[in-house]
């Protein structure tokens, strides 16, 4: 069964940009309660739960290599979703590390979206047009092209072979305590936190997957 990743950083450290008592409440409950309802859905599929959640993902649509049983299949996408996607959330803010692209990802992003600057408008573009609840992605499609998209709850990029190298979440929960219905204010925060050398790990892990 899946088990709570620490948060690697103190719940104070993405201040003042991300404070302290939304990043406790984010991890500790809503994280939590997406793990725990994918391992209740899980229980009586151990072969299942023997696969990486990015797996159970990555195979959802495809049902050759992991057949997901009908009955479990919302949960895997939304709490399954939920899990993988807050693991990377985590995994890809830091109080310290490059604030811009660095190594290949630099040179992908400004081969695609022709500057970091521009990118970084197109992102925070999508993320404000998600509409309600979701997150906004920069991903690696099937083709090894960057691509800029948003999803809905907890709908993750994997479910279409696109592989997540960066999310925003947009849910209220990852913000609404200090910024309230500022959703273009939090995400304007965000950059100071973003890792880029975290992110260049996943970009590099991306072309090896695709």
């Amino acid at each position: 069964m899946y088990t709570l990743p620490n948060l690697p950083y103190a719940y104070e450290a993405l201040e003042p940009h991300i404070d302290a008592l939304t990043m406790q409440i984010h991890h500790d409950k809503h994280h939590q309660a997406y793990l725990d309802k994918l391992n209740a859905a899980l229980t009586n599929y151990p072969e299942l739960a023997a696969l990486s959640a990015e797996d159970l993902l990555w195979h959802f649509e495809d049902q050759v290599k992991v057949q997901t049983p009908a009955d479990i299949q919302t949960a895997i996408r939304n709490h399954g979703g939920g899990f993988a996607n807050h693991n990377l959330f985590w995994e890809i803010l830091s109080p310290e590390g490059p604030r811009e692209a660095v190594g290949q990802l630099a040179t992908a992003i400004a081969s695609q979206f022709g500057s970091f600057a521009n990118f970084r408008s197109q992102l925070i573009d999508v993320a404000i047009k998600q509409f309600g609840s979701g997150w906004a992605w920069l991903s690696l499609n099937e083709k090894q092209e960057l691509v800029l998209s948003s999803s809905a709850n907890q709908d993750s990029p994997l479910l279409i072979h696109h592989y997540p190298i960066l999310g925003v979440d947009v849910w209220e929960h990852a913000y609404y305590l200090k910024y309230q219905n500022r959703r273009p204010d939090y995400l304007e925060a965000i950059w100071n936190v973003l890792d880029w050398q975290k992110i260049e790990e996943r970009y590099l892990a991306a072309l090896n997957k695709s």
